[in-house]
């Protein structure tokens, strides 16, 4: 797999996928229901892609936010 993400999206999707995470323990905001483990599996995807550097969404749809590649 070629890389398609740029750093500034690989960076995003740590914020956010750290601000998942916190809302799912740290908070009441997501229970203990789906949205618990909902949060938690999307906080894993963004994390696994932005440290392989590479979105199957993104090859689907033919995006890239990256300059090198």
């Amino acid at each position: 797999m070629t890389a398609n993400m740029g750093t500034i999206d690989r960076g995003a999707r740590l914020v956010v996928a750290a601000l998942l995470v916190f809302a799912a323990f740290g908070t009441e905001i997501a229970g203990s229901g789906v949205l618990f483990w909902l949060a938690l599996v999307v906080a894993a995807i963004f994390t696994l892609t932005a440290f392989v550097g590479t979105c199957p969404l993104y090859s689907m749809i033919g995006l890239k936010t990256c300059r090198d590649c």
